[in-house]
């Protein structure tokens, strides 16, 4: 019996999980699990699967097939509304949500599976590991304070049992040299953090709050993929409007100035960021900038000096996505199309709506770099 609940259960996640995989694009551009993740899994709701069961009438009150009535006549009590219109009631209604639980990893792997998404491939020596001592040995020898006491009583008992040497009503063990077990260690490595994702956002006043919820729901899904590929991954912030600073996550997305922008800004914080704190031969890096497209005037050139000299060579993406906003002009999009025409490591997309954040987390991770 308890075997076919188990097998039941796993039926049923399986069933859970289908279901899932089949809303996953409404998952992923609606963001319904950001707000419900914790650290390791998110909570995801799903519409409720109802177990069938029989449904038991009123003794003596007719059914089908009792009764007088003529062909076609519809089935029911006069005064009966099919329409189920009417005042408040006190019953439940069917359309409840179950939350279930999945893992990062998992979302992960069915992000890559709907997204078609190739294995990134880390590049250079960013494949950081340290060694960690670990006690999961036992040895003959060493020292006094790693001594095993159970493993060297147990030997202990085992030699006077043998010799006959121990005496039930006077237990008394005595260890000596050949009994005594010590605990040992092996060097076992330990990956460390070897990916560093850097998010840059345009906060000045054309940038509405729907907009920075589009860039925090794709942010999400990037790092959920990126963090399957990595054994560690780190994020850095960095905001502006004419001045650009690093913040923290919550700062990042409710910081809204009204100032003008000036994305050179911004480029100069990020490469001071990754020459002093991510050498390029150490890490894989990668830079995500969001941005309605505004820039001032001819800010542009300065802008694209700082891209081709300082973050270009030292990342293994730069991915910018434009989010269409009522305010933004969507310039600076067409100025990087038409001066990085053929290059391979800058990734361009519009991003018009929620809906369109499928589509661009696509064209940013698409590449497997």
């Amino acid at each position: 019996m308890f075997l076919n609940i188990e097998r039941d259960q796993r039926r049923f996640k399986q069933i859970v999980r289908g279901r899932i995989r089949e809303n996953l694009r409404k998952y992923i551009t609606h963001g319904e699990m950001i707000g419900r993740r914790g650290k390791d899994a998110v909570s995801i709701p799903v519409p409720q699967l109802d177990i069938p069961r029989f449904r038991f009438g009123k003794n003596g009150s007719g059914g089908v097939g009792q009764g007088e009535g003529e062909v076609g006549q519809p089935i029911g009590k006069p005064g009966d509304d099919p329409g189920g219109s009417g005042g408040a009631g006190s019953e439940p209604g069917s359309g409840h949500l179950m939350e279930v639980e999945v893992t990062l990893e998992e979302l992960a792997k069915m992000l890559g599976n709907e997204l078609e998404l190739p294995r990134i491939e880390p590049k250079g020596t960013a494949n950081i590991t340290a060694e960690k001592a670990k006690y999961n040995s036992i040895r003959q020898t060493g020292p006094e304070s790693l001594r095993h006491f159970k493993r060297t009583y147990l030997n202990a008992l085992r030699r006077q049992i043998s010799t006959n040497t121990y005496q039930p009503d006077d237990p008394y063990i005595v260890p000596i040299k050949s009994d005594k077990q010590y605990r040992s260690w092996n060097d076992v490595p330990k990956p460390q953090v070897n990916a560093v994702v850097i998010y840059v956002m345009d906060v000045s006043g054309s940038m509405t709050d729907d907009q920075k919820e589009i860039v925090r729901t794709e942010a999400f899904w990037i790092d959920t993929w990126l963090a399957s590929q990595y054994q560690g991954l780190e994020t850095r912030y960095i905001i502006h409007d004419a001045m650009a600073k690093e913040v923290d996550e919550h700062t990042f997305y409710h910081t809204r100035e009204s100032g003008g922008t000036r994305i050179s800004s911004a480029y100069k914080v990020c490469a001071k960021l990754i020459s002093e704190s991510f050498p390029v031969d150490d890490w894989n890096i990668y830079c995500f900038q969001f941005s309605d497209g505004d820039n001032w005037g001819d800010d542009n050139q300065q802008a694209f000096d700082l891209l081709s000299e300082k973050l270009l060579p030292a990342t293994n993406l730069f991915c910018y996505g434009q989010v269409e906003s009522p305010y933004g002009s969507g310039d600076f999009i067409e100025a990087l199309r038409k001066q990085y025409s053929e290059h391979d490591t800058l990734i361009l997309s519009e991003i018009p709506d929620k809906e369109g954040i499928y589509d661009s987390i696509r064209t940013f991770l698409g590449k497997g770099k």
